[in-house]
């Protein structure tokens, strides 16, 4: 997520950027003097994996999985976007464009650039474009999710400015799959789930989160944030077993809904034996009579967890991943920190601070909440092998540079449970 709007927050920090790689095993920092990687394996520690210093005011950072392919934008040049092999420090190709890049994202297929008005979709293995969508609705927060499913490769963006119309586009097939008339206020938030089979979505008005099947549209799931006031919401996020979906706003609450079906949490009914059981049993039966807007009250799913942070008015991104296992809910916030939160898994409720880093990889003092007792040994995470090869050209509005061959072809991981390399053909 790009924070460089609040850049200058929380004591002078030097944050823009900070976003979750694919799988959640790792965090990307962008600064004005650098970026960093920082890896999620632990609770205590922020281990920091990278740091390069020698591209300034990074605004995007985008990390591929576990590889060593990172794609970077820098306010200095926020029209060139440069794909490097963070591990040697080399740059294997650029790319400038027509406009400000707004966002970036990348899964093991492909790599798509947002502008404000049009999408570039570039094949990983070899950066050139394969497809633009051009004249799309204005779209100047860079609002579009990818999926990262090799099955279901879908790219979502906004398909109008002022309602809130899902457009779905295979990236595979190059084709549009689906529109979605989500929501009535314009989008303010997307989010697919690991598989790549459900879409999230949220609107400027940040009261209801819904969920959708892809590519077929069939609305699945609709959860009510609030009734009190309308928030913006700053991101939507699944655990990567999609059972959990967390949305966080510019407020001090996390809410956390868990996707089980009307079935999945049946249980054989009471009679009531009280005048507020009668009242409730009553209020149901009349939703098959009450107008419509009033019946979703009724049926929409409310949070099943509750996160209360520190702090209310900051851009922050959220992920829910599993460390040293046990679910957690990780958030990195524009006022510098990343706070970690446990989540009960079978009863939900309010989740538990554990523990709160300085996203610029400085210690904490001494008295800072620790998670109780010793950790297991953490899970192992499934990793990607990534690579690129040579053959960038000028097309379709973007503009290739040069790549280095050598650095295309020792773009391999290192850890022990690596997949085979991927087998590329060069031009």
């Amino acid at each position: 997520m790009n924070l460089a709007s609040q850049s200058g927050d929380a004591g002078g920090s030097q944050l823009l950027f900070a976003n979750f790689n694919q799988d959640n095993t790792s965090l990307a920092v962008g600064t004005k003097s650098g970026y960093k990687f920082f890896s999620l394996s632990s609770v205590d520690k922020l281990e920091q994996i990278y740091e390069c210093t020698d591209t300034e005011d990074v605004c995007i950072v985008e990390r591929l999985f576990s590889s060593s392919l990172v794609a970077i934008v820098s306010l200095k040049a926020p029209r060139k976007l440069k794909v490097c092999h963070f591990k040697k420090g080399t740059e294997i190709c650029n790319y400038s464009y027509s406009n400000t890049i707004l966002a970036v994202k990348l899964n093991r297929q492909r790599l798509i650039v947002c502008l404000e008005e049009s999408l570039y979709i570039h094949n990983i293995r070899d950066m050139k474009v394969l497809h633009t969508i051009r004249e799309t609705p204005p779209n100047p927060s860079g609002l579009c999710a990818l999926s990262i499913s090799n099955d279901n490769c879908y790219l979502a963006y906004p398909g109008s400015a002022t309602i809130g119309e899902v457009q779905v586009f295979d990236t595979v097939n190059l084709r549009a799959a689906n529109m979605i008339p989500a929501h009535d206020s314009p989008l303010a938030a997307l989010a697919f789930d690991a598989s790549g089979t459900k879409l999230a979505t949220a609107s400027e008005k940040g009261t209801v989160i819904r969920v959708f099947s892809i590519p077929e549209g069939q609305k699945l799931f609709e959860f009510r944030r609030g009734v009190k006031r309308c928030v913006s919401i700053c991101s939507l996020a699944f655990s990567m077993e999609g059972l959990y979906l967390s949305a966080s706003s510019n407020t001090e609450t996390v809410h956390i809904f868990k996707l089980e079906t009307q079935k999945e949490k049946y249980v054989p009914a009471e009679e009531p034996t009280t005048w507020g059981g009668y009242l409730g049993k009553v209020l149901m039966a009349s939703t098959t009579y009450l107008p419509s807007q009033v019946t979703e009250m009724f049926t929409q799913g409310r949070a099943f967890a509750t996160v209360r942070l520190p702090f209310c008015g900051h851009k922050n991104i959220c992920a829910l991943a599993v460390i040293q296992k046990i679910p957690r809910l990780l958030v990195a916030a524009a006022d510098g920190y990343l706070y970690l939160y446990n989540l009960d898994p079978q009863e939900g409720g309010e989740c538990t601070l554990m523990k709160q880093h300085r996203l610029d990889g400085s210690a904490e003092p001494s008295n800072e909440i620790l998670e109780q007792g010793t950790h297991d040994r953490p899970l192992v995470a499934q990793t990607y092998s990534a690579a690129v090869t040579k053959g960038y050209c000028e097309e379709q509005g973007a503009v290739g540079g040069a790549g280095l061959e050598d650095d295309l072809n020792d773009l391999r991981l290192e850890e022990e449970n690596e997949q085979p390399p991927l087998i590329l053909e060069t031009d």
